[in-house]
C-alpha cells in the first residue's frame, strides 16, 4: 500500500475543500481492511502535518487551515460506527485537550483507539477548563487520563494539569502526547511519576493490548 501518494491525494483534497474526495479515500481504505492505525497514523495525521507546516510557512491561511481541520473531524465521525467496538471491558479513560488548547483531532483518534478495544470512554475534546477536569476525574475515577497538547507553549498548563491529577489521584496513570510535546518527552515522563509519552497510535495499541494480556 502506497500511503505516502494516498496521503498526498488525502491532502489535495483538504487543500481545496473537498469533502467528498477525503470521505472516499478513506472509506475506501476501510473497505479494503486497512487497519484503523495505519489510516490515522499515515494519512490523516501525516496530512495535519503538513497542513500545520503550510500554515506556518504562510502558504496557506487561517481559514484553509480550519477547513482541514473540519473535513478530518467530519470523517471521524462518519467513521466511528464503523469501526467501534460494541463489546466493553471494565476499564475507563477520560481523553482530553489541555485547557486553552484548541486543537482535538489527535485525542479523538486516541479515544477511538481505547474504543475499539472496548473501553468505556469518555472524550471531553477541546479546552477543558482545568477545574471541570477534576471534578469529572473524580465522578468517573478512570484507569487512566489521556491528555493532549498540540502546542509547546501550553506546557505549562499540561504541567498544572499533571500536578493536580497527581496530588489528587496518585494512582491514576496519565498518558501524554501531541505534537507539542516532541521534543520535550523526556523532561516530562522524568519529572512526573506514573505518566506515560506516547509518540503515535501503534505504541499506544501495543500499551491497551498489555493491559489487556496482563489484566
Amino acid at each position: 500500500m502506497d500511503f505516502k501518494a494516498i496521503q498526498k491525494q488525502f491532502l489535495d483534497g483538504l487543500l481545496v475543500g473537498n469533502r467528498l474526495v477525503c470521505s472516499e479515500i478513506i472509506n475506501n481504505l476501510v473497505s479494503e481492511k486497512i487497519g484503523i492505525n495505519d489510516i490515522y497514523e499515515s494519512v490523516i495525521r501525516a496530512a495535519l502535518y503538513d497542513v500545520g507546516e503550510l500554515w506556518e510557512r504562510g502558504e496557506i491561511s487561517v481559514a484553509s487551515e480550519h477547513m482541514a481541520s473540519a473535513i478530518v473531524e467530519s470523517i471521524l465521525n462518519e467513521l466511528y460506527s464503523k469501526i467501534i467496538s460494541k463489546s466493553r471491558m471494565n476499564n475507563t479513560v477520560v481523553a482530553s485537550s489541555v485547557e486553552r488548547e484548541a486543537h482535538q483531532i489527535g485525542i479523538k483518534m486516541v479515544a477511538d483507539i481505547f474504543e475499539i478495544h472496548g473501553w468505556n470512554v469518555h472524550f471531553l475534546g477541546a479546552n477543558t477548563p482545568l477545574n471541570d477536569l477534576i471534578k469529572f476525574i473524580e465522578i468517573v475515577n478512570p484507569k487512566i487520563v489521556a491528555l493532549s497538547m498540540s502546542i509547546f507553549f501550553h506546557i505549562n498548563l499540561l504541567e498544572e494539569v499533571i500536578e493536580r491529577i497527581r496530588a489528587l489521584f496518585p494512582e491514576t496513570l496519565i498518558i501524554v502526547g501531541g505534537q507539542g510535546l516532541r521534543h520535550y518527552q523526556k523532561e516530562i515522563t522524568g519529572k512526573y511519576p506514573n505518566l506515560l509519552y506516547f509518540p503515535d497510535l501503534y505504541k499506544l495499541e501495543e500499551f491497551i493490548i498489555s493491559i489487556e494480556y496482563n489484566g
